[in-house]
């Protein structure tokens, strides 16, 4: 497959542009070689700028849930432009997005629009601190929640030790507040409650997305949330990724706990840049104008952005997919499965809802440790077979697939031989 004119672009945004790409993962740092440049997109294909067709699997890494430029949603779009792109004040459409999101989710009587998850999530962190007049907030190794100082940190050395800035600019102070424990391990929770007297939350990803797809073992979630409670500290989950993924609503009411603040983004936005926070009256009540706890945005809220959540959303609820996302996700599991097993190769395969990956490794991946015992020499040899078959896959062994209501039969058929031939790429390399 011929990648020449992504590989002069790649040559020329080096002059302009950092690493010639705006976000690192876009730079295949971690499977080798250079980063593709898209063209365009339609439905499950995705083609990149050398006229090279992909059935895509990263979908924006979540968004497209219903493909690429679906008519209704295309439809919506365009009918929002002709009246403006962005006017610095309320709309109406506002409101509609807001009630379609409140109706999903049984903990939020009230959200708040922002522009994207980092913001989302920064944003929630302010409001249970706010809520909880407490400083400290508990994350797990693995999960990612955007890159604000506060959540860019290294576990350190101990379960219960402070954490040490993960990313340069990071001063330690922003920091000192964030504690770090292990996803699946609850203990790891309460040892710092029993060292700490001033934790507001926890947040969490109730399906890991950013370590691969890892998900909370027995009545994790549960016994987390109880624990939380009393503790008078409250129980964050960032559904950025999973929010619309498993269900019409949250992962959360899958695993059987409500959070007392949610993040939201991707879907919701229908490819535009949105996220968004909620939770119930007496929390959201702590925000501005109500309450004293600031936060604003000038584009929040952007009329574009509302219209393609509405189309979005609206679409999705129709299709109602997750039973088929449920059996795609299960036909994918056992042919990678089968596949490994033909070419002698180890792999581990999780999955939840439309969210799906495989991990180069032996043994159950619960954590971000184990996740990290993966082999990602293996995964980039897999990687670019599967490039080189389209199938176009996160340049990573760490983030999710993901499952688009516009996936074919065909799409499956050839996302099943390209597998066979990568498994197979993958064995000779051992040799």
């Amino acid at each position: 497959m011929n990648h020449k004119n992504s590989e002069k672009l790649y040559q020329k945004g080096l002059k302009h542009l950092v690493g010639a790409v705006n976000s690192p993962v876009r730079a295949f740092a971690s499977v080798g070689g250079n980063p593709l440049f898209i063209k365009k997109a339609k439905g499950s294909k995705i083609v990149d700028v050398d006229a090279n067709k992909y059935i895509d699997y990263v979908l924006s890494y979540g968004p497209m849930i219903l493909g690429h430029r679906h008519k209704k949603v295309e439809k919506a779009i365009k009918k929002a432009l002709k009246n403006g792109y962005t006017f610095g004040a309320s709309t109406k459409n506002e409101i509609k997005l807001a009630k379609i999101v409140c109706d999903a989710f049984t903990g939020i009587d009230k959200v708040r629009f922002v522009n994207s998850g980092t913001e989302a999530v920064l944003s929630a962190l302010r409001l249970a601190r706010a809520y909880t007049g407490k400083d400290k907030i508990i994350k797990f190794s693995g999960c990612y929640h955007g890159h604000s100082d506060a959540l860019l940190v290294a576990a350190g050395s101990g379960l219960a030790t402070l954490s040490l800035p993960g990313s340069k600019g990071v001063p330690e102070g922003a920091v000192k507040n964030t504690l770090i424990a292990n996803y699946n391990d609850i203990d790891s929770v309460k040892a710092h409650f029993d060292k700490h007297d001033d934790i507001a939350g926890v947040i969490i990803e109730p399906i890991a997305g950013n370590m691969g797809v890892v998900l909370p073992q027995e009545n994790f979630l549960k016994e987390l949330k109880d624990y939380l409670h009393s503790k008078n500290a409250l129980l964050i989950i960032d559904e950025v990724m999973t929010g619309f993924r498993s269900k019409f609503g949250g992962a959360q009411e899958v695993l059987g706990v409500e959070a007392d603040i949610t993040c939201l983004g991707k879907v919701i936005g229908g490819g535009f840049p949105v996220g968004a926070y909620g939770a119930r009256n007496e929390i959201m009540e702590m925000v501005a104008p109500l309450g004293g706890m600031y936060q604003a945005g000038t584009l929040s809220g952007n009329p574009i952005a509302m219209a393609a959540g509405i189309a979005t959303l609206t679409e999705l609820k129709k299709q109602n997919p997750y039973q088929k996302f449920e059996e795609v996700a299960l036909w994918l599991e056992n042919t990678l499965l089968e596949k490994a097993n033909k070419h002698n190769i180890d792999i581990v395969v999780n999955r939840f809802g439309s969210m799906i990956n495989p991990f180069f490794t032996k043994g159950k991946v619960t954590n971000f440790e184990e996740a990290q015992q993966s082999d990602t020499e293996k995964f980039a040899v897999f990687f670019w077979e599967m490039i080189n078959s389209g199938i176009f896959l996160p340049p990573s062994q760490f983030e999710a697939w993901f499952l688009s209501s516009s996936l074919s039969e065909k799409d499956l058929e050839k996302t099943e031989k390209a597998i066979d031939k990568a498994m197979k790429a993958v064995a000779k390399n051992l040799k």
